[in-house]
């Protein structure tokens, strides 16, 4: 049930084309694509700039900046519409022919400056230029003032919401209990488990927890996942290589398959606000539950606990002090995959908003260098399952177990956000 109490209660083939390496191309860098004519994606494209290309967040970190701005971005959009949406936090008095441009370009702006104050300069360059191309009037000047009050409710709202602390992770020795991963050996992200949720208490979002080492379950997961998961595995496929590497791209190919959306079914300013304040919500209180679920368990991930197998009193494994994944390992606990609970999340919101599984989208990963074609919302989300593990940084049931968790808690998020009122 929610638990956050509101502020009150009071957006065709040449869209795909102009889109296509904004959307479509994360090798591209963002202040070189050429501007959406959407704005909501413009800006979108901006805080991706600001949030990964500048400050470099990790994926976890970026999910809260991510929801911070496309939550004000809605709530402005949606009140100069009419407010038709159950407002986020506020619904500012507007008019409907308040500037929209306007008001998106300061909702983003104000939120982006909040979080990156070193990056003033370049953000303001960014509001100049976009109000630059509003004519000036009492639209443009209600506009503005729209979006600033979307972007004070909500960083008000995330004033001291627990982000970016000094917690740690607990690191044991005895079989089974997470160890910090190689290369970096680093403590890092530990925080998210105790932010402060946007929408739902994460305590009443639990997954059942990893299978006991002695048993065959274990057994099995571990040596499918030392098998396919090596850097050197000759098990795994050219396609299944290509798989782990396309989903574990750190310039995350989601981003571009939600712009790639947006753009191809030619979804107005509210539509393109609203789908993606239902996705980056719906994904921040996902990770927090994800999170606090990897903090309970505490498991051994694959790369720490193959090495050790010879200690987990299971006559079926065998260590392999030699092993490494195809992938860097996250420094976090296993069960479950926090990648499989944020990519769950994603593709549950979309088929929420658009009403339907069978979607088609496609997105270009540089870290792979190759381009991955989906037919339908759910046949994305089976294949990162297995790529988690075909990249050697989880076990089977951490993937499926996180893609259970991101449905779940998305359904809870939706039905308690951005319904017509």
């Amino acid at each position: 049930m929610a638990h956050r109490v509101r502020l009150s209660r009071l957006l065709g083939a040449a869209v795909v084309a102009a889109l296509a390496s904004t959307v479509l191309t994360p090798a591209a860098a963002p202040a070189q694509s050429p501007t959406p004519p959407n704005v909501v994606l413009a800006w979108n494209v901006h805080a991706q700039t600001a949030i990964y290309e500048v400050a470099r967040q990790s994926p976890t970190a970026g999910v809260r900046s991510f929801a911070m701005v496309q939550g004000a971005v809605y709530d402005a959009v949606n009140a100069i519409a009419g407010t038709p949406y159950e407002p986020y936090l506020v619904a500012p008095p507007a008019r409907r022919g308040d500037s929209i441009p306007a008001a998106v370009a300061t909702a983003a702006h104000r939120v982006l400056l909040s979080l990156f104050p070193a990056q003033a300069d370049a953000l303001r360059a960014q509001h100049d230029e976009a109000l630059a191309a509003v004519p000036d009037g009492s639209a443009k000047r209600n506009g503005i003032r729209v979006g600033e009050a979307a972007a004070a409710a909500m960083t008000a709202a995330r004033r001291d919401d627990g982000a970016f602390t000094d917690a740690t992770w607990p690191v044991g020795t005895v079989p089974g209990a997470y160890r910090l991963t190689p290369p970096g050996f680093v403590q890092a992200g530990a925080w998210y488990a105790f932010l402060k949720p946007f929408v739902l208490d994460p305590a009443a979002y639990r997954v059942p927890g990893p299978p006991a080492l002695t048993s065959a379950a274990y057994a099995r997961q571990l040596n499918e996942v030392k098998a396919l998961g090596e850097a050197a595995s000759i098990t795994r496929t050219q396609d299944q290589t290509e798989a782990a590497t396309w989903w574990d791209d750190y310039r995350q190919v989601e981003w571009y398959i939600k712009r790639g959306l947006a753009a191809e079914h030619r979804l107005s300013p509210l539509q393109t606000a609203r789908m993606l304040a239902m996705v980056d919500v719906s994904t921040a209180d996902t990770m927090i539950s994800c999170y606090r679920q990897k903090r309970h368990w505490s498991f051994w991930r694959p790369v720490t606990a193959i090495p050790l197998a010879d200690i987990d009193g299971n006559p079926s494994t065998t260590a392999d002090p030699a092993w490494t994944p195809l992938r860097v390992t996250a420094p976090s606990p296993e069960w479950p995959s926090g990648h499989a609970c944020y990519t769950s999340s994603i593709m549950t919101a979309l088929r929420e908003f658009f009403g339907r599984d069978d979607l088609s989208f496609s997105a270009y990963s540089a870290e792979s260098g190759t381009t991955r074609h989906y037919d339908s919302l759910s046949s994305a989300r089976a294949e990162l399952i297995g790529a988690r593990v075909w990249a050697g940084v989880h076990y089977r049931g951490a993937a499926v177990q996180g893609d259970r968790l991101g449905e779940a808690v998305t359904r809870g998020v939706l039905a308690n956000e951005f319904g017509r009122r």
